[in-house]
């Protein structure tokens, strides 16, 4: 009998990383740990003057990895077949565009004694919006002088991305950036130094990073000094020299597992390591995407995946967060969009007023699911966090409609599954709208595996059959994946990433199935909706609505500096 063979998976997520020991040969999980973030609040430091501020201590990264391994591996060690060395790759995905700036040695600056209380000396997380002024700016000069740039990322650069916030770092904080030798995603940080490099110079970028959140494409590289110049002589002066031509796609080998690194996790040195991917993108993989099928990763924001094979036309889609060859899937287009508010969206309605009167979420699912589609008279709009797809405007709000001095906690609440379900629609919609057809709808994440009422509504606003994956950590399987292609078949991995999850991931057999009644109500509230979507959010709608939301961001923020 052949030697079993296991990979292991490196989930970064907002609030920890995950680490998931899985057998290369059918899938199956022998080992979970998680190392939690200890800084901030769940993970995130934040500042209660500016609700767009949304910062991590990069050192979480290390102390939440060697304890989510160790507890890893140590659970896998019940199983009499697993060893340490039969493990023969590792895998990374991490939050994008989450940049951090070092020094030239790869240290973050978070951790010189000069910047512990700085919060713009600490990796910038992917929600932070501060930036938004700066993403503006990027997309006026491009759609003006290279529409080439905006294409392939839904025709708005966005504040959540790398180069805005590197733009606003330059201009608030000189004394942070001065210091800095590169602005560096999470997922390179991460894979640079798991495998030992010790020069910003040496370290690899990663595709999909590059390709969906920085203007790097496969036609130009990078973007040339003289656009960067344009937005800001700052923003070019910083870039010359930095662009490095090292950019790889995901299940590429990085390098191998540092002495370092096997010493504090119990790893022997020397296993391959996988080139980082964003978590959406590697849970895609882990759910075994294919074409026909939309990956929603649901936690606490949600993002959709499609794929697209490189070899078949393919228009540009207004409103994507981006078009990317071989970000998923090597030979497809990676496409992208999603929500920035899920999880979250649940989560500050439950916080903020439900749970000081004792009541969670199970509380509320369970009396929301109790209520008719339409019961409630209330409709919502998902943008607490801005909306990334298909609009691109952080500067958006929250919105909901209908509520008399009868309405109840429970639904408001559904109001709010339900406006998220229409937001998944209105981008579905636009995959459709431009030849990407979606035939199921695959969903992963904790949500997906918490709140069965969430997907049953999904099915019934999209009248799709919703699946499920068959992992509880679709992310770190998908960088098990990984990790298994970069080890390759030689290694006792594999030689593909879709031989991978063909032998690795799964599907549950439970799946939700559209109930033709529920889809009918939500077809007139979608349509509603849509009117409510557009007169506050696209500007060629005009007044009187459209500016309304913007205009209250601007008093808030002018009464806050008081």
């Amino acid at each position: 009998m052949a030697e079993p063979h296991f990979s292991l998976g490196l989930d970064f997520g907002t609030s920890s990383i995950r680490a998931l020991v899985v057998s290369v040969d059918d899938g199956r999980e022998v080992g979970l740990a998680a190392g939690p973030f200890e800084h901030g609040s769940d993970g995130v430091i934040g500042d209660s003057r500016d609700p767009n501020i949304a910062r991590q201590h990069p050192g979480d990264y290390k102390t939440g990895a060697e304890k989510a391994i160790r507890g890893a591996l140590a659970q896998a060690a019940r199983e009499s077949e697993f060893r340490p060395d039969r493990i023969v790759g590792i895998g990374v995905d991490a939050t994008a565009s989450t940049p951090i700036p070092v020094d030239a040695e790869l240290q973050p600056l978070a951790n010189r004694p000069e910047f512990v209380d700085d919060l713009n000396a600490l990796a910038w997380l992917w929600k932070d919006h501060t930036a938004y002024a700066e993403a503006e700016a990027i997309t006026e000069i491009a759609a003006r002088d290279h529409p080439e740039y905006l294409a392939r990322i839904g025709g708005t650069y966005s504040s959540e991305w790398l180069f805005a916030k590197l733009l606003h770092c330059l201009r608030i904080a000189p004394h942070v950036i001065s210091q800095a030798a590169d602005w560096i995603e999470q997922g390179d940080y991460i894979v640079g130094f798991l495998t030992g490099v010790k020069s910003v110079r040496e370290l690899k970028r990663n595709v999909c990073a590059a390709g969906h959140k920085a203007m790097y494409s496969q036609e130009w590289g990078w973007p040339p000094l003289a656009f960067f110049n344009e937005v800001d002589p700052q923003l070019g002066q910083w870039c010359e020299g930095r662009l490095s031509d090292q950019v790889f796609a995901a299940g590429k080998r990085a390098g191998g597992l540092c002495p370092e690194w096997a010493e504090r996790t119990g790893l022997p040195a020397g296993i391959p390591v996988s080139m980082a991917g964003i978590d959406a993108h590697v849970g895609a993989v882990g759910a075994g995407i294919r074409t026909g099928t939309l990956v929603k990763i649901l936690g606490t924001s949600g993002c959709d995946m499609a794929v697209h094979p490189s070899d078949r036309t393919l228009p540009d889609i207004p409103g994507l967060c981006g078009i990317v060859q071989g970000s998923i899937l090597p030979g497809y287009y990676g496409l992208e969009a999603g929500q920035p508010a899920l999880g979250d969206l649940f989560g500050w309605f439950v916080r903020r007023f439900t749970r000081p009167a004792g009541l969670t979420h199970e509380d509320l699912t369970r009396d929301a699911a109790k209520l008719q589609p339409g019961e409630s008279g209330l409709l919502a709009l998902d943008w607490n966090n801005g909306n990334r797809c298909v609009l691109a405007d952080p500067r958006l709000t929250g919105l909901l409609v209908g509520q008399t001095l009868q309405t109840s906690p429970s639904e408001v609440y559904r109001a709010l599954l339900e406006a998220a379900a229409f937001g998944a629609r209105t981008i579905m919609q636009r995959f459709e709208d431009h030849a990407v057809s979606v035939d199921q709808v695959v969903v992963c994440g904790g949500i997906a595996e918490k709140n069965q009422l969430l997907l049953q509504i999904y099915a019934d606003v999209t009248d799709r059959p919703i699946f499920v994956s068959g992992s509880q950590e679709t992310c770190a399987l998908g960088a098990a994946i990984l990790g298994s292609v970069a080890a390759g078949q030689a290694a006792g991995g594999h030689d593909s990433v879709e031989t991978a999850h063909d032998a690795m991931s799964s599907l549950k057999e439970h799946h939700f199935t559209p109930n033709a009644g529920a889809c009918e109500v939500y077809d007139e509230l979608y349509q509603l909706y849509l009117e409510l979507y557009k007169a506050f959010g696209e500007k060629e709608q005009g007044p009187p609505l459209y500016g309304v939301m913007k205009t209250l961001i601007t008093i808030r923020e002018k009464v806050r500096q008081q």
